[in-house]
C-alpha cells in the first residue's frame, strides 16, 4: 500500500476535515452473522435484566453495592475482607481478555460488550423502525424541520429516553439490590429523592452515549481498541479483508457484467462501498485491521451478499489471520497462546480453591488502640479487645461464643451471655482476655482464639496479648 493510501491512519472516520463530527449513518446489517449475533445479543440482554432480580440462597445472583461495599458474585457474598479473591479474579480478567484477544482479536466488542449491544440492538433498530435505512436518514438529517421531522425526532427521542430510564434502574439495582430498588419504587420518588436524582443523573448519561455520543465510546472512550496494537499479531484471527484475492495485479474494479476479471489482472473486490455503507464506526476495512473495527461481522454478510450478486465467491471479508490470507495458514495454538492459558488455569485453579477454603463467619479480634494491660489479683494479667464478626451467609449464625485455643485464660464479653450473627450483617463488641502470668512466655504473646456457635467450632483467628516484661 503507498504512502498516499495510507493517510487513513492520519484521522478517524468519524472526523471530517474540518475537524467537527462526521455522524454516521451505517446501512441496516442483514445475513447470517447479524442473525447469530441477534440471537447472542438477546440472551446476554436477558441475562442482564435478570440477573439482579434472581437470587440463590437467599443471595442477589450479582450485586456490586459499593458505598456499603457488598457484594454478590454469582450467588456468592463477598466483603471487603474478601478483597484479595476480587484481586484475583481481577487478574484472571485482564489474562482471559488478553488470551481471548490474541486469539480472536476484538470479538468481545462486537458481540458481547454491552455498548455494542445495546447500541447495535437496541437503539439502532429503533431508528431504523422510525427514521428507515440509511438513505432515508441521510435524507431526513438534510430536510427542513418539518411535520414529518419533528415527528419522527420526538418519538425516537422519547424512546430512547423511555430505554435509558429502564437501564438506569436496571444499573440502580445491581448497585444497591433490587430488594430496596422495589421498595423504593413502590414508596414513590418524594421519599427518596436523592435516590432519584441520581437515577436520573445515570438516564442523561446513558442518554447521551446512546443517543449521542455512540460510536465515539469505541473509538474514543475504551481503551480495548489500543490494546490490540499490544496483543495482536500476524497469527491472531479477525474480521479481515482479504486483500491478495481483492486486489490481485491490477487492484479494485467496479463490476461489468460478462468481464473477465482474471484475465484483466482485476482482484474479486468490485468497489461497490457496501461494507463501507454498513460499518458502524465508519471505517473502510479493505485498509486493514484498524482500532476503530469492533469486528461486528456486518461487512462480512454485506460482502457475502453482493459476491453472490455478482456470482464471486464468498469470503472475500472473512475472520482470518494475516498469515492465512499472506500463507495460506490455518490458525495455531501458539506458545504465547499457550503460556497465557496456563497462567489462567492456575489462577483460577487457585481462586476455587481459595473459594471452597473461604469461611463463613470472617473474625477479627483487635486489641483496643490506646489501652495497656491490666495486673488484677491473683496474678492475672488482662488485656481489652474489640471484635468484628462477618456473617457471609444467607442465614442467622447463633449462639456465639469464644473460647481461647492456645492458652488456658477466660475470655469475658461486656455483653452479657451468647449472641448471634445476623445473615450478611457485622456484628461488633468489646472483650476482655484474662490469663495468669505464669502461662505466659514472653510480654507479647500469639494467642489463638476459637469461635463457636454453640459446640461447633466454626473459625478461628489470632491476636496478641500484652504482658510487663518481668513475666518473660
Amino acid at each position: 500500500m503507498s504512502q498516499d493510501q495510507d493517510n487513513f491512519r492520519d484521522t478517524i472516520g468519524t472526523i471530517n476535515e474540518e475537524g467537527k463530527r462526521a455522524w454516521v449513518f451505517p446501512k441496516k446489517p442483514s445475513g447470517k452473522l447479524y442473525e447469530y449475533r441477534k440471537y447472542v445479543s438477546y440472551l446476554l440482554l436477558a441475562f442482564l435484566f435478570a440477573a439482579p432480580f434472581v437470587k440463590i440462597n437467599g443471595n442477589q445472583f450479582l450485586m456490586f453495592n459499593v458505598l456499603e461495599r457488598r457484594f454478590n458474585i454469582f450467588g456468592f457474598p463477598f466483603w471487603p475482607q474478601d478483597f484479595h479473591l476480587f484481586v484475583i479474579s481481577m487478574i484472571i480478567g485482564v489474562i482471559f481478555i488478553a488470551l481471548f484477544t490474541v486469539a480472536f482479536g476484538r470479538i468481545f466488542c462486537g458481540w458481547m460488550c454491552p455498548q455494542t449491544i445495546f447500541m447495535e440492538m437496541v437503539f439502532r433498530r429503533i431508528e431504523y423502525w422510525i427514521d428507515g435505512d440509511r438513505g432515508a436518514q441521510i435524507k431526513l438529517e438534510r430536510q427542513e424541520w418539518n411535520a414529518e421531522k419533528i415527528r419522527k425526532r420526538v418519538l425516537k427521542w422519547f424512546i430512547f429516553f423511555i430505554i435509558s430510564f429502564l437501564i438506569a434502574n436496571v444499573f440502580l439495582a445491581y448497585l444497591i439490590g433490587s430488594d430496596r430498588l422495589v421498595q423504593y419504587v413502590y414508596e414513590g420518588p418524594m421519599a427518596h429523592l436523592s435516590t432519584m436524582v441520581s437515577l436520573l443523573i445515570f438516564t442523561a448519561v446513558f442518554y447521551f452515549i446512546f443517543a449521542w455520543f455512540r460510536e465515539q465510546v469505541c473509538i474514543i472512550a475504551c481503551p480495548y481498541g489500543r490494546m490490540q496494537s499490544v496483543l495482536l499479531d500476524n497469527k491472531s484471527i479477525v474480521v479481515a479483508y482479504d486483500y491478495k484475492r481483492g486486489e490481485a495485479e491490477n487492484g479494485r474494479k467496479k463490476w461489468r457484467k460478462d468481464e473477465n476479471r482474471e484475465a484483466l489482472g482485476n482482484g474479486d473486490c468490485i468497489d461497490c462501498f457496501q461494507c463501507v455503507n454498513v460499518c458502524p464506526t465508519g471505517i473502510d476495512i479493505r485498509n486493514g485491521t484498524q482500532l476503530e473495527c469492533i469486528n461486528c461481522t456486518a461487512c462480512i454478510d454485506e460482502c457475502d451478499t453482493i459476491m453472490e450478486k455478482v456470482n464471486l465467491p464468498k469470503g472475500l471479508i472473512r475472520y482470518a489471520s494475516e498469515d492465512e490470507i499472506v500463507k495460506k495458514e490455518k490458525f495455531k495454538f501458539s506458545p504465547r497462546l499457550k503460556g497465557y492459558t496456563a497462567v489462567l488455569v492456575i489462577l483460577t485453579g487457585i481462586l476455587i480453591g481459595m473459594l471452597f477454603l473461604r469461611n463463613d463467619l470472617e473474625a477479627n479480634i483487635l486489641r483496643l488502640p490506646g489501652q495497656l494491660y491490666e495486673h488484677k489479683e491473683g496474678n492475672i494479667i488482662s488485656n481489652v479487645y474489640t471484635f468484628k464478626l462477618v456473617n457471609k451467609t444467607s442465614t442467622d449464625v447463633k449462639d456465639i461464643h469464644f473460647s481461647l485455643l492456645s492458652h488456658k485464660g477466660t475470655i469475658k464479653l461486656v455483653r452479657e451471655g451468647d449472641f448471634n450473627v445476623p445473615s450478611q450483617q457485622l456484628s461488633e463488641g468489646t472483650l476482655f482476655i484474662e490469663i495468669n502470668a505464669a502461662g505466659l512466655e514472653s510480654d507479647k504473646d500469639k494467642l489463638k482464639i476459637g469461635v463457636y456457635s454453640k459446640d461447633k467450632l466454626i473459625e478461628t483467628t489470632t491476636t496478641v496479648f500484652l504482658a510487663p516484661r518481668s513475666y518473660k
